[in-house]
């Protein structure tokens, strides 16, 4: 079974290239990278800015442990990672030029206070490209995986935290009062890969919180929502492995 770590890097393989594209790092960059996991991003960004460093941030020490043992295994050395929430994490004032996210700015307790805190930490005219969700009804992964786990039942708020940004207007409003001007939005439709084949993508799904959130809205026996999941997932079977439909934004933007 895939670890969490490979997990992810390899549901999102994607949509890397698109992020990428947005964020056109430069050589002289020096890159924030705000939920930045295992740290591939971060990775991909230090090998552009040679001349500057990438700085990988996230809340989960485990996935900082593969980050920095990853990074070193590559040989990078303009690099590092620091265990913090971005809301209320002590940047350096202006010190980043390239603000890039892979999908880690939607969880905020307080979306407003942490946008405003990484405003401050970059420079005046600085970048941003970060990659969140469209709505849940764009993303068959989601809704799909819930309705085959509990049937019926309501949306739970945690399930609709990873779409909290896919609103424009709401985002647009966010980051502009946080004094981020040129906001943009480009689309991205990219298919999410959950394995090679069924058994692997059952396996690594039902350690994960949507699985877990799911089954809490149900008095139903498990074994018969475990079926449901694994018949989902044949459903998806593909040739190049289990991929369900997925909607994304690549925002953009300036430090104003």
């Amino acid at each position: 079974m895939l670890n969490r770590a490979d997990f992810y890097d390899a549901e999102l393989k994607r949509h890397n290239g698109h992020l990428r594209a947005a964020a056109s790092v430069g050589v002289r960059d020096r890159v924030l990278d705000i939920g930045c996991g295992s740290g591939q991003s971060t990775r991909e960004a230090a090998r552009v800015a040679v001349e500057s460093e990438a700085i990988g941030v996230d809340t989960s020490s485990e996935m900082l442990e593969v980050a920095r043992r990853r990074a070193d295994e590559a040989g990078l050395r303009n690099i590092a990672f620091e265990l913090g929430d971005a809301q209320h994490h002590a940047f350096p004032a202006a010190g980043f030029d390239l603000c890039i996210s892979r999908f880690g700015v939607m969880f905020f307790a307080d979306p407003a206070a942490a946008f405003a805190n990484v405003a401050r930490a970059m420079r005046p005219g600085g970048r941003l490209a970060w990659m969140v969700w469209q709505g849940q009804e764009r993303n068959a992964w989601s809704g799909a995986i819930r309705q085959a786990l509990a049937p019926g039942t309501a949306v739970s708020a945690s399930a609709s935290t990873p779409f909290s940004l896919g609103d424009p207007a709401i985002a647009t409003e966010l980051l502009s009062t946080a004094g981020f001007v040129s906001v943009d939005f480009i689309d991205v439709r990219e298919p999410v890969f959950y394995g090679p084949n069924v058994d692997t993508a059952f396996d690594a799904l039902i350690s994960l919180y949507l699985v877990t959130d799911a089954l809490a809205q149900t008095d139903e026996a498990p074994d018969k929502a475990m079926q449901r999941l694994r018949d989902l997932l044949e459903a998806h079977m593909t040739p190049e492995g289990v991929l369900f439909d997925s909607r994304a934004w690549i925002i953009t933007a300036r430090r104003g």
